[in-house]
């Protein structure tokens, strides 16, 4: 059964107040459509300026082609709800439409917000430490021509700059990337450039700028010829800026805003005074498991989340790691049910209407494992307490960027340390020996995680059993040992 949701409000009546860097899926998906439910049942008048830095010049001139409308298509089981999202004003490419064009508009004083979903590498930091990579090549380019910048941080800094001589307010900076405490990452980024450039300006930006933490949730795969085509015969004609997700979604805000903000309470957002343990929860639980599923899931044969959950045992695993492992990691405000977030997300994970590729879950893990699974590592260790399955998924991530599956076939690693991680490999091979390579890598894993010899060890078995027994035999024998 199919449902479409047309617009019920003029669309200029939306002003851009709110600039967005990385027009993606997930934005689309999320904060773009909180934005249009919230105008559909107020006055609000907050819409996004979207701006694309590096790639998607062909997303933002499609989306100029049909009058800044998009679908979404919600797909639960049994029932899709296809909504027109409105929400957009403008859209904006640095490299179609200029560098100054975009600074120019984050300027703008009406602009009260500048989010990002950037990803993890968008912050140019090294996630150890959280403070801003000097050596990054985009951050030395912005160093070097900060009026010219490359990158999100360097547009962020060069912004407030220019608001700040021309006695214009700051913008709050919201971070909606799935990254702990991003909100901080995002501050220690902007701060830690801008002290590179101007001590003043670095000053009025830590005095006057709010970066409030978020968690944003809802599963959005990648969109495929197949769920366009699926849009396509919903509307009537077809859609190329057109995303398809699960009709689950959840948005947990630190209330934190300097320039104002919309009312996006009234459309089931959650604003908080501190997002921490929102964050870890969804890290922990549903990123970690996820991250399980996706090493051992493709290593495995499985090309799609659902698809091992069509295997007991991976979807037995799953639900372990969060209970038993993850879950006893995290200290929660009082009524929060972590059972029933747990069987919340097996059904996610389940919904076969969601074709979310392992392959795409499995990119940058460099910069996914300290959050998702490593701190949970260290709680255990602390506590004496045992994590089996947080062993095998970090195994299971260090067969998987060995760059070749069970079969022989090649595995296209994406992630930015992938040649660091061949390089590891042309000298070890699939070998255990890989494990004490891989683990030296101090910006991946703390120097005194990688020497506790418990860790270790685990991982070095959990690696073993990988090599002897594969992928879904070593998900069933680490069930047994539990």
């Amino acid at each position: 059964m199919n449902e479409t949701q047309q617009m019920t409000y003029a669309k200029n009546s939306l002003q851009s107040k709110i600039l967005h860097l990385g027009f993606g899926a997930f934005h689309r998906a999320h904060q773009a459509l909180f934005a249009d439910q919230l105008a559909r049942i107020s006055d609000s008048d907050w819409g996004y300026a979207e701006v694309n830095l590096i790639g998607g010049e062909s997303l933002i001139n499609l989306l100029k082609k049909q009058n800044l409308q998009y679908c979404v298509l919600e797909k639960g089981n049994g029932k899709s709800t296809a909504r027109i999202i409105n929400s957009v004003c403008e859209a904006l490419h640095a490299q179609l439409d200029g560098v100054e064009a975009v600074l120019e508009k984050m300027a703008e004083p009406q602009i009260a917000i500048v989010s990002l979903t950037v990803t993890e590498k968008g912050y140019c930091t090294d996630l150890a430490t959280g403070k801003l990579d000097l050596n990054n090549p985009l951050i030395q380019q912005d160093l070097a021509h900060p009026q010219q910048p490359v990158s999100a941080i360097g547009y962020i800094v060069e912004a407030l700059r220019r608001r700040k001589i021309r006695n214009l307010e700051p913008f709050t900076v919201m971070s909606c990337d799935n990254v702990m405490e991003n909100g901080h990452i995002a501050k220690s980024a902007v701060l830690g450039l801008a002290y590179q450039i101007d001590n003043a300006l670095a000053q009025w930006i830590e005095q006057n700028v709010t970066f409030p933490c978020t968690m944003v949730d809802r599963i959005v795969p990648a969109a495929t010829e197949e769920t366009l085509q699926e849009i396509a015969d919903i509307l009537g004609y077809d859609d190329p800026c057109g995303i398809a997700c699960e009709e689950f979604k959840q948005w947990v805000i630190e209330d934190n805003f300097v320039a104002g903000r919309p009312q996006w309470e009234w459309v089931g957002a959650e604003l908080v005074q501190d997002v921490r343990p929102f964050e870890q929860m969804k890290l922990r639980m549903l990123n970690g498991s996820h991250s399980f599923l996706a090493y051992l899931g493709y290593l495995g044969g499985y090309q799609h989340i659902s698809d091992t959950m069509q295997d007991p045992h991976y979807r037995r695993a799953a639900l372990n790691l969060m209970l038993n492992e993850q879950a006893p990691t995290l200290s929660m405000p009082e009524g929060i049910d972590l059972r029933r977030y747990a069987d919340l997300l097996i059904e996610r994970f389940t919904n076969p209407s969601l074709k979310h590729r392992t392959w795409q879950i499995a990119m940058d893990g460099s910069q996914k494992l300290p959050p998702r699974l490593l701190e949970s590592i260290a709680f255990h260790l602390e506590n004496q307490t045992p994590f089996p399955l947080l062993a095998l998924t970090v195994a299971g991530w260090i067969r998987y960027v060995s760059g070749t599956d069970e079969n022989n076939q090649p595995i296209e690693v994406k992630d930015p340390m992938a040649e660091q991680f061949a390089a590891i490999y042309a000298k070890c091979g699939l070998n255990v020996a890989v494990v004490d390579e891989l683990l030296k890598l101090e910006n991946i894993f703390p120097a005194d995680l990688a020497a506790n010899p418990t860790f270790v060890a685990q991982v070095h078995m959990a690696y073993q059993t990988l090599l002897e027994q594969g992928a879904r035999q070593a998900v069933a024998a680490y069930l047994v040992q539990e």
